[in-house]
């Protein structure tokens, strides 16, 4: 088929596939999969959204029971509390009545001490105690020796004696002087018949019995009942046996700072500053004393059975949404593929042609037979032949025999499904330059009716420059940028590859260190610039010295240079180092730090070895050479010592 009949069977195809794509978008213009996921999506939305609104409404449900509770509790406790004060107070005043009618002296105070007692009838009350207007201790329901107890620095004792108000003065808690406890104080003032301050009557409570009251109302795990004066002071709380949190200073919590603005008794929610828990609470002020009562649950101990079961409930609504989902998206993928399938079989043609014709790169399609059933025109400049030539060829036809089996490998790997696509570089035939480097991108293709695999698309580009390239790179890599020597990299690798030759023939290898003598002596005196030049001199000694192809010589490291010799005995290592010795010394080059010659010497320091299974390592080597090399060195320098020869000692000069 001529070019003319090519091009004109594209441009027809072109035109045929145009016409089909037309046709294709009418086809994808339908909005079937669309409504099918957008149903799928409102399902699954309403369904989470509707549990999600029961379980909340559970979760209302659960916190509103617990207020009921804690509000029933208060209430019971804020009763409790106003009976005991009123109990209290009522004592206070009949006591109050009787010191301020019979007076304060000796024999009011011997019948007081009588009658005391007899008023101590409740289990609510610790004591009873009077107190003169200097805090002396008059009489007392405890069975102690109170002659030298005082009072007077009491909180309750100065209020009394500066206020003139007759009203009953429930105090902070405090430590009892009598038995050490805590106690809540309730006192009022005792006149003289001229109004002036006679005393204090007081009654005290054990912070420990409204505990132990407390106790008996069991709410949660971490509930809690509390006691406050409207100053916010702790009197009193459930679970606090040892009595740690009696006393403390709640003024600045959020409830009392807003006091007046709250009503009397409210559900409030809170973190408690005492244990941080963050608790459900309802909070009830007394309407006849200055205190209030706050009964609270942990809020996490209300809603842990709540969560317990809307984790079941929602894992079940979960699997269930996440199952409608699943086959909602595989009904919608379905209608999405075989419009996609529809719009591919009319665009897939004449989209690959027109690529593979304007693409610099050559494009092939290879059948399950190995043969070549498209080539794009770039293969002439690619590869040297005509796509016509080239059609119903083997692919592999021009491929270097060394790379042959990778390629048929990788080719049969995507034939059989094993892969769906590969990348190699191999050594490809040209018609004209003889053999060029190549990249092949391979992917397969499958057919458009079953699915299944019916041949690879090829891409191939040109990677000669590229190859090249990379071989520079690793040749710079490997060289020393001053003498044009190997490096000490490219050292390491040799002397390991050569040591496991050796080994493995059963071959000697041999090792010189070279050192250029007084080095830095020489690079003070002449500069560093002289100092590069003389080590590239010796680097040109080493490249230019007669040796086999595989003798490998390196820059070892500043100074030192290192020559490996294969297959050499110690004779012929130390005849190669003399040798070299020999050449360096006959370039004369003055340096008149490095006595008696005055010339630039070097030191060699040579060993060879006998790799065995039993020496697998290549560094005994490189010791033994540099054990050497300053052997030659400490016996005078400018001369060559093999490893395991004797030398004179002399002294070592500075």
């Amino acid at each position: 088929m001529t070019q003319q009949a090519v091009k004109a069977k594209v441009r027809g195809l072109h035109r045929n596939g145009a016409s089909l794509m037309n046709t294709g978008r009418d086809l994808g213009k339908t909005r079937l999969p669309l409504w099918a996921a957008g149903f799928v999506m409102l399902t699954c939305f309403a369904i989470l959204g509707l549990s999600g609104w029961r379980e909340w409404e559970t979760r209302n449900a659960e916190l509103r029971t617990a207020e009921i509770d804690v509000t029933n509790l208060a209430q019971s406790l804020i009763q409790h509390a106003d009976d005991t004060f009123e109990l209290v107070d009522t004592i206070l005043v009949g006591l109050v009545h009787r010191l301020e009618l019979d007076g304060t002296g000796p024999d009011t105070i011997a019948k007081l001490q009588t009658y005391l007692p007899t008023r101590k009838s409740s289990d609510r009350i610790r004591g009873i105690f009077v107190y003169d207007e200097t805090g002396r201790w008059l009489a007392t329901t405890e069975q102690i020796d109170f002659s030298k107890f005082n009072n007077s620095d009491r909180e309750y004792f100065q209020r009394h004696r500066d206020s003139p108000d007759p009203g009953t003065l429930i105090g902070r808690p405090v430590k009892s002087r009598a038995g050490g406890q805590w106690i809540i104080t309730a006192s009022r003032r005792v006149n003289h018949p001229d109004g002036s301050f006679a005393g204090v009557a007081l009654l005290t409570i054990d912070v420990s019995y409204f505990v132990k009251f407390y106790e008996r109302f069991d709410l949660g795990p971490h509930s809690s009942a509390s006691l406050l004066n409207n100053d916010g002071i702790m009197l009193a709380r459930s679970h606090d046996e040892s009595g740690a949190f009696v006393g403390r200073d709640l003024s600045n919590a959020p409830l009392f700072k807003q006091w007046k603005s709250r009503p009397a008794a409210a559900v409030y929610y809170f973190k408690s500053p005492l244990d941080n828990v963050q608790r459900l609470s309802y909070y009830q002020r007394s309407s006849r004393y200055p205190l209030m009562v706050l009964a609270s649950k942990s809020q996490d101990d209300v809603l842990a059975p709540w969560r317990r079961a809307a984790s079941a409930r929602m894992t079940v609504v979960v699997g269930l949404v996440l199952l409608i989902a699943a086959i909602g998206f595989y009904l919608v993928r379905q209608l999405l593929q075989r419009q996609r399938m529809a719009q591919a079989l009319i665009a897939k043609e004449a989209h690959f042609r027109l690529l593979a014709e304007q693409s610099s790169d050559m494009v092939t399609r290879i059948g399950l037979d190995n043969r070549l059933i498209y080539v794009s025109p770039s293969c002439a400049r690619i590869i040297g032949w005509s796509s016509d030539e080239l059609l119903g060829t083997s692919a592999v036809a021009g491929v270097h025999a060394e790379d042959m089996e990778r390629v048929e490998q990788a080719i049969a790997a995507l034939k059989n499904g094993e892969a769906e696509e590969a990348r190699f570089v191999y050594r490809q035939r040209h018609r004209d330059k003889g053999e060029i480097w190549a990249e092949s991108a391979l992917h397969v293709t499958r057919a458009s009716d079953s699915g299944e695999i019916d041949g690879v698309v090829a891409v191939v580009r040109d990677m000669t420059e590229q190859k090249d390239l990379q071989n520079k790179l690793a040749s710079l890599a490997a060289t020393d940028g001053l003498t044009g020597l190997a490096n000490r990299r490219a050292f390491d690798e040799r002397l390991a590859d050569e040591w496991a030759r050796a080994r493995r023939d059963g071959t000697q290898l041999s090792l010189l260190l070279i050192d250029v003598d007084h080095f830095k002596a020489f690079n003070d005196h002449y500069g560093h610039l002289a100092g590069d030049g003389c080590l590239r001199a010796l680097g040109r000694i080493l490249s230019a010295h007669p040796r086999r192809p595989a003798d490998f010589a390196a820059r070892y490291g500043g100074e030192e240079f290192a020559v490996l010799l294969p297959n050499t005995d110690a004779d012929g290592c130390a005849r190669v180092g003399e040798e070299i010795r020999g050449a360096l010394r006959d370039l004369a080059m003055l340096h008149a730090q490095n006595p008696p010659s005055r010339l630039v010497t070097a030191s060699v320091g040579g060993a060879t070895a006998f790799p065995s299974e039993t020496t697998t390592d290549s560094s005994a080597l490189v010791a033994a050479a540099d054990r050497a090399l300053y052997a030659a060195k400490d016996s005078g320098r400018d001369r060559l010592v093999m490893s395991g020869q004797v030398v004179p000692w002399p002294a070592r000069s500075a």
